[in-house]
């Protein structure tokens, strides 16, 4: 996969989870230029310069930064990485309102730099964020949007495939709604090549019970709980899929992929970020999919958004 010609990724915070980003862009030749961004000069510029270092490896991109904002000028993409961490004790509330004064600080210097790029949020809780940046911009909505639940529907794909003896390419499923607790799959939706969740043989000559696929969306949400209890951030899984996501903008792809962004009458819901299926292409989120949900769906995707519009409402969003 060649470097976009003529594109610029921007990546804001040289933590685990930005430096993850900008290795697996430079390895997947997922922009021609990066440029990586920290208020933490120090460590922005020893991660440049480690990544440099490797870039006789990974074909024609670049790798540049450092803590001056004007890295960051002219890009085609920005991924916000950066935000304050979830500490003991602390509440995702807690976590959204901190997160929030970050953006209010950092979002109109970015705007300044790349005042036509498509801006991605990566930081958590990603829905509550994909909205407030969106009003503390102003820019058109497919302009800003999350990583969603990309990685949770990975996620999803993976153990299913483990469990059905198939590649995870084969395995056609999605979670949608919150990136969090309130997530669900899709299973009226779900196949594994054309064959759909519930008729598919298991290597056992057995097939999905209800209970197992219960289990298996529990693993899907607790999976990020289990990383971070063993080495303290989830970082690797969520830089690959960040990259895919700058791909499909850069490639101008129209590919199909679970992103969070504001909906307006999506299965009744309005004003709230959740993730969809949706079209990402050079635009941002050029539309998002309609796709049927089954009753016990419905009721899960609008309970997922009442979640999410507690949250909004008790930062008064």
């Amino acid at each position: 996969m060649g470097a976009r010609t003529k594109s610029k990724l921007a990546i804001i915070g040289a933590g685990s989870v930005g430096s993850s980003l900008a290795y697996a862009s430079l390895i997947r030749g997922s922009a021609r230029r990066v440029a990586l961004y920290d208020i933490d000069g120090k460590r922005a510029s020893a991660e440049v310069l480690d990544l440099a270092h490797g870039t006789q490896f990974t074909g024609s991109s670049s790798i540049t930064g450092g803590d001056d904002i004007s890295v960051v000028a002219d890009a085609d993409v920005v991924v916000i990485t950066a935000g304050a961490k979830q500490e003991p004790g602390q509440t995702r509330l807690d976590l959204a309102g901190t997160n929030i004064r970050i953006l209010e600080q950092l979002l109109p210097k970015l705007v300044e730099q790349a005042p036509d790029a498509v801006y991605m949020l990566v930081t958590n809780p990603c829905d509550v964020l994909t909205v407030a940046a969106q009003q503390i911009t102003g820019l058109p909505r497919e302009r800003v949007f999350s990583s969603g639940t990309v990685l949770d529907t990975s996620r999803l794909r993976w153990l299913l495939a483990e469990r059905a003896g198939v590649a995870t390419s084969a395995v056609h499923a999605l979670i949608v709604g919150e990136h969090g607790d309130s997530e669900l799959p899709l299973w009226s939706q779900a196949t594994i090549g054309p064959v759909p969740i519930l008729d598919w043989e298991l290597p056992d000559g057995s097939r999905f019970t209800e209970q197992q696929l219960d289990e298996i969306a529990t693993d899907v949400r607790t999976a990020a709980y289990r990383v971070i209890e063993g080495k303290g951030a989830t970082n690797y899984a969520i830089g690959l899929s960040g990259a895919r996501i700058v791909e499909a903008i850069l490639g101008d792809e129209h590919a199909i992929l679970p992103v969070s962004t504001v909906l307006d009458g999506y299965h009744g819901v309005s004003g709230v970020a959740l993730s969809v299926p949706s079209i990402v292409d050079r635009s941002g989120v050029r539309s998002v999919v309609e796709v049927a949900m089954s009753p016990r769906e419905e009721q899960q995707f609008a309970d997922s958004a009442a979640a999410v519009r507690a949250s909004l409402d008790s930062l008064g969003l």
